[in-house]
C-alpha cells in the first residue's frame, strides 16, 4: 500500500476517495509557528529529497518523525525553525526535480541545500516555489508564476503558465496550483476538488492528456489549496 503525505485537515470525502484506491494517508501535523492557513501544508513543512531521504522542519511532532523514520525514510531535520515571518517560512518550500533544484536560494535551509548539491541550482524570486508549481513529470510542470515559468522554459521543460487565482485557500485571498494537487502515481495527479469548477480546467486537462497523466478528483467543487500531496 502506497503512502501519501497530506495536510492534517484533508476532508473525510477526500481521504476516503484515496483510501478506496488503496492509498494509506499520513497526515502531517501542524506547525504552531506558521499562520493557520498554511500550518499543515506539507510543502511548507518538509521536502522530499529523493526516494530514501526527507527533510522535516526541526520542530515537527516527534511521534510523526519517529514513525516516518521507522517506516519509510531517512529523516533529516532543518537547520532552523520555521517562523510566521517571511522569509523564515519558505526554507523548505523548494521545487525539487530529478536534475533541477529551484528556489530563492539564499533562504533555503542549509541542510536541504547540502543534500541537493549534485543538482543544477536555479535561483528565482519566488520563495514559495513548490506550492506555486504542480509537477506533472520531471520534464513538465504547471505554474502561475512567471519567474518559475521563464526559468524552466530555459531548461527546456514543458511549462503550462496559467493566470493566478480561482483556487481556494481559507484565510488568504487565493491558493496556488501546486498546493491543490500532487502525483499519487507516475501517471495519476490527484486534485483537492474538480477541474470542472476551475476557470482554467480545460487547459490543465489538455496539458495532462499531452503528458499521458490522468486527473483524480478527490471531491466535487472548487479547487482548494491544502498544500502539495507527496508520495512516499
Amino acid at each position: 500500500m502506497k503512502t501519501l503525505l497530506t495536510d492534517y485537515r484533508i476532508s473525510i470525502e477526500e481521504e476516503n476517495t484515496l483510501k478506496n484506491l488503496n492509498f494509506n494517508i499520513l497526515k502531517v501535523p501542524p506547525c504552531k509557528n506558521l499562520y493557520t492557513a498554511v500550518c499543515g501544508h506539507p510543502d511548507m513543512l518538509l521536502n522530499i529529497v529523493e526516494d530514501n531521504t526527507i527533510v522535516l522542519h526541526k520542530d515537527i511532532d516527534k511521534n510523526f518523525s519517529d514513525y516516518l523514520s521507522s517506516k519509510y525514510k531517512n529523516v533529516i531535520f532543518s537547520s532552523k525553525s520555521l517562523s510566521n515571518n517571511y522569509p523564515d517560512d519558505i526554507m523548505l518550500n523548494a521545487l525539487n526535480l530529478t536534475e533541477i533544484f529551484l528556489h530563492l536560494l539564499k533562504y533555503t535551509d542549509a541542510n536541504l541545500l547540502n543534500l541537493v548539491s549534485n543538482k543544477k541550482m536555479i535561483n528565482i524570486k519566488q520563495g514559495y516555489s513548490k506550492c506555486s508549481t504542480a509537477i506533472i513529470n520531471h520534464n513538465a510542470i504547471i505554474t502561475s508564476d512567471t519567474g518559475i515559468a521563464k526559468a524552466l522554459y530555459t531548461e527546456k521543460l514543458d511549462v503550462l503558465l496559467l493566470p493566478p487565482g480561482d483556487i481556494l485557500l481559507p484565510g488568504l485571498d487565493y491558493g496556488f496550483i501546486g498546493g491543490c494537487c500532487g502525483l499519487v502515481e507516475d501517471n495519476l495527479l490527484a486534485f483537492y476538488g474538480n477541474l470542472q469548477f476551475y476557470k482554467y480546467g480545460y487547459e490543465v486537462i489538455s496539458f495532462l492528456k499531452k503528458h499521458k497523466v490522468e486527473p483524480l478528483f478527490l471531491r466535487n467543487g472548487k479547487l482548494i489549496d491544502r498544500g502539495s500531496i507527496f508520495k512516499l
